[in-house]
């Protein structure tokens, strides 16, 4: 492609905002650009970079024996309302109505669609297993829109679900498509960990998430330090049951203390004099729509996923402050299990709380706490369960060394869905006994755009984007530094039709730019090799730069097809 005729609008300057350096640089070297909050247009450079990632995705899909369809990006609320998720879901789905006042939603997901078609089409266990993925925008309506591409309103997902007469078949479609995803993600040069996840709105059990490490990770991986365990801190398993518990006073009868406009264990623990690990922190949650309190040692954080798992909830909300007046009978910042009004709710503890004694919980009363409270002498609770958040030094779940944390980006995500959607909306086969049964589902998801932000995040320096080979726009920035001297623009138009000739993909700037804006365009862009003709153009000698490694050197013509050979064998292997 000639430069001077392509849509490349670089920036100089960094966008006010873009806060990530991948959001930065795909403004910055025109892969994008913004039409509103979370919105986004990409130019001919990004859509390059996204049929690359769709190539890969594709070429693993079709060997895990999946087929390519197209399904409607509109859905009815019907589909949805048959398994429940059109209440459930929440905010985040768009919802609109037609001419007719029929309700519809722009697809963030497509579970009930394929699951209506299939379902309409396959009777009998001897078409089962099938699979089938696709490749389409999808939307989502964020609270916030940040990141650039990394949390937008509209998407570019692959998602592809499969259907199965047993368990088996499911566990045997689910490591392919593990290990399809892993291929994928190694291909596109990304550095990742394949991490055990919660479900959330999805469903299902034996759930992975794919995530690309980055400091800019808005989910916490946690890891462990001399196996391959890894898992989302939502998920992971705290196994520590029995605590070795620091206790003051143990055998002092509670006490009502006033702490006026203190609400934090920080605040608490300073006003009291006491360590965080005396505190019991109650959090009351709205789970589906039962109230219920949780109790976690001072020092630790409350796990929301497991709490809604526990409980066996679709969804989960922190109380609002008005409920926790009106209906909990309590005072926000001064909630806790005991005290003249107590809590008429059920209350479930981490295994943190078991053995505490001499601790500090909420009064119930504005600017009160009650000292010296031990559970099951001064109140009751359900059980006590795994509820907190893992800490690093925590000992690994698979009893293999300890946690340590990193931050990653989440890229892809395989579920089991089993029978939830085939249940709810009637997908039922006959088994090879005659008997009704319903589908067994698998659904596995990859961002297609997220990847091409988390590569950045990754591969990028001071300059500009390094693009792994197999992701690049171009193979080669082909550059005639100076276009008007006669001698430069031949030979930089011979090797243009040489190297297309030779399969190469080709930017050829022949602008009439001065070098150094080629030059920081050239970097900022990042393709792999750049070839640049210039004084000695009539020595048939060109200068050629690796852009990841930086290393520069000056070849005769005729060793070029020799050292672009090396270069990419040496890339791909």
């Amino acid at each position: 492609m000639r430069q001077q005729h392509s849509f490349l609008p670089t920036l100089r300057d960094v966008p006010a905002d873009a806060e990530v350096i991948s959001h930065q640089l795909m403004l910055r070297a025109g892969l994008m650009r913004q039409i509103a909050s979370g919105l986004y247009s990409y130019l001919p450079l990004g859509q390059k970079v996204i049929r690359k990632v769709q190539e890969i995705v594709r070429d693993e899909m079709n060997k895990t024996g999946s087929e390519e369809v197209l399904l409607s990006t509109l859905h009815p609320a019907e589909l949805w309302h048959e398994t429940g998720r059109w209440d459930v879901y929440g905010p985040e789905l768009m919802r609109l109505k037609d001419r007719h006042e029929r309700a519809f939603a722009l697809g963030p997901t497509h579970e009930e669609v394929i699951t209506s078609l299939v379902r309409d089409e396959i009777k009998s266990y001897k078409k089962l297993p099938l699979s089938m993925y696709q490749i389409q925008t999808k939307f989502r309506d964020e609270r916030r829109p940040r990141f650039g591409v990394l949390r937008s309103r509209e998407f570019i997902m692959k998602d592809a679900y499969s259907f199965h007469a047993t368990d088996e078949s499911l566990d045997e479609m689910y490591q392919k498509m593990y290990s399809a995803y892993m291929n994928i993600f190694t291909r596109c040069g990304l550095n990742f960990r394949a991490v055990e996840a919660d479900s959330g709105a999805i469903g299902g059990t034996d759930t992975h998430e794919f995530m690309v490490l980055s400091e800019i990770g808005e989910d916490t991986i946690a890891f462990s330090n001399s196996s391959s365990y890894a898992a989302n801190i939502e998920k992971a398993e705290v196994t520590q049951t029995s605590y070795e518990q620091l206790v003051v006073d143990g055998d002092k009868e509670k006490q009502v203390v006033d702490t006026p406009n203190v609400r934090t264990v920080e605040e608490l623990a300073a006003f009291l004099a006491v360590e965080p690990n005396q505190i019991i922190k109650s959090v009351a949650f709205e789970v589906d729509s039962e109230i219920v309190v949780a109790l976690v040692r001072g020092d630790f954080e409350i796990n929301e996923t497991k709490v809604k798992v526990l409980l066996g909830g679709q969804t989960i909300e922190l109380l609002s402050p008005e409920s926790v007046v009106q209906d909990l009978k309590s005072v926000p910042g001064f909630v806790g299990p005991v005290g003249p009004v107590g809590l008429q709710v059920k209350i479930v503890a981490d295994n943190s709380v078991k053995g505490m004694a001499g601790a500090v919980v909420g009064a119930n009363e504005k600017d009160k706490h009650i000292q010296y409270v031990s559970p099951e002498r001064d109140f009751t609770v359900e059980g006590y369960y795994d509820l907190r958040n893992i800490v690093e030094g925590d000992p690994s779940p698979d009893g293999q060394g300890i946690i340590q944390f990193a931050e990653g980006i989440e890229v892809g995500h395989v579920f089991k869905l089993g029978t939830k959607y085939s249940e709810a909306m009637g997908a039922i086969f006959l088994d090879e006994n005659g008997k009704d049964k319903p589908m067994i589902m698998g659904c596995y998801g990859i961002g297609v755009t997220r990847i091409l932000a988390a590569v950045i995040e990754q591969n990028h320096d001071e300059k500009g984007i390094v693009w792994p080979v197999s992701l690049a726009p171009y193979d080669i920035h082909l550059i005639t530094v100076n276009p008007k001297d006669e001698q430069q623009q031949e030979l930089g138009e011979k090797l243009y039709q040489e190297l297309r000739n030779q399969r190469f993909d080709v930017l050829y700037d022949d602008r009439k730019e001065r070098p150094g804006v080629k030059f920081n365009d050239s970097d900022l862009m990042g393709l792999p090799v750049r070839i640049t003709v210039g004084k000695k153009a009539q020595e048939g000698i060109i200068e050629v730069k690796a852009r990841k490694s930086g290393d520069m050197e000056e070849i005769h013509v005729n060793e070029l097809e020799a050292y672009l050979q090396k270069f990419f064998d040496q890339a791909t292997s």
